[in-house]
């Protein structure tokens, strides 16, 4: 922070002083790696919406593009949080890069013609391009838990250049150089692949892998702990006739006490999230 003037740390040699010691010690492949994801999942976003009127032509609304470009992405973030922790963190960047390319390509090579048709598949690109972006989001802003502060910092740097990034290379692609619309988007359709490159090589996945064996390791201490409890609660039956009873009616399961499913325990959760949006 800058101090204030006439304060005794006004001096400029104290503001650099404490800037240093505030970026001290932070990885730069961390930084550089939550950079890069903050960049490229919401870059996409900034490139379609830049090359709005370019895909559905001046006869239809551009809220058209809008739509498909953030509702997919708004109801990811609101269903995803209750499922999307059982898939591991390389498979869902995997799944990101296939998704969002998937989605630039089927804009990028659909005929630049803007009947109905066409509008139609070019929108569905744009849907997978979003449910991409919006689980990548929810999904690095997890990660972040692992890497310290300053991957958060990092990754929130590289949301806000995207806008810069993503608006001025479609305009200079389009403008300048003097690219086609489908040979701009066909090239932005590789950018997933830097996603992949950082988790993969630039990111160091130790801190990750240490705190998955933690818990894996505490999981199968409290299963140990159930099994032991179990076998001595059997014990106890074995030698009092009169326990046994009591014991089955202890561990019996009452209707309301059943394990749920993960389907219920996802309904439950949405009509929970409905507060959110409807008071």
């Amino acid at each position: 922070m800058l101090p204030l003037p006439g304060s005794p740390a006004s001096s400029w040699e104290m503001f650099t002083a404490r800037l240093k010691a505030a970026f001290n010690g932070p990885n730069v492949r961390v930084c550089t790696a939550f950079w890069l994801f903050g960049l490229i999942n919401n870059v996409l976003y900034v490139i379609i919406l830049s090359a709005a009127l370019d895909l559905v032509g001046p006869n239809v609304p551009k809220a058209v593009v809008l739509l498909a470009d953030i509702l997919p992405s708004f109801f990811m973030k609101l269903c995803a949080p209750y499922f999307i922790h059982v898939v591991p963190y390389s498979l869902r960047v995997v799944l990101f890069a296939i998704t969002s390319a998937w989605g630039m390509l089927l804009i990028a090579l659909s005929p630049p013609s803007v009947d109905a048709g066409t509008i139609t598949t070019k929108m569905a690109g744009v849907v997978l391009a979003s449910l991409s972006s919006g689980a990548g989001e929810l999904s690095f802003l997890g990660l972040t838990h692992y890497y310290g502060d300053m991957s958060l910092a990092a990754w929130g740097s590289g949301t806000g250049g995207a806008g810069l990034i993503g608006a001025g290379a479609y305009a200079i692609a389009t403008t300048t150089i003097g690219l086609s619309v489908q040979t701009s988007l066909l090239a932005s359709s590789f950018f997933p692949i830097i996603m992949l490159l950082s988790f993969f090589l630039v990111l160091p996945r130790t801190p990750l892998r240490r705190t998955v064996e933690t818990e894996n390791h505490d999981e199968r201490s409290e299963s140990q702990d159930g099994i032991d409890d179990h076998t001595s609660r059997e014990d106890q039956g074995l030698l009092s006739d009169h326990s046994d009873e009591s014991i089955r009616s202890k561990t019996r399961l009452g209707p309301h006490n059943q394990p749920k499913s993960w389907t219920e325990n996802l309904a439950r959760n949405l009509r929970r999230s409905r507060g959110l949006i409807i008071p």
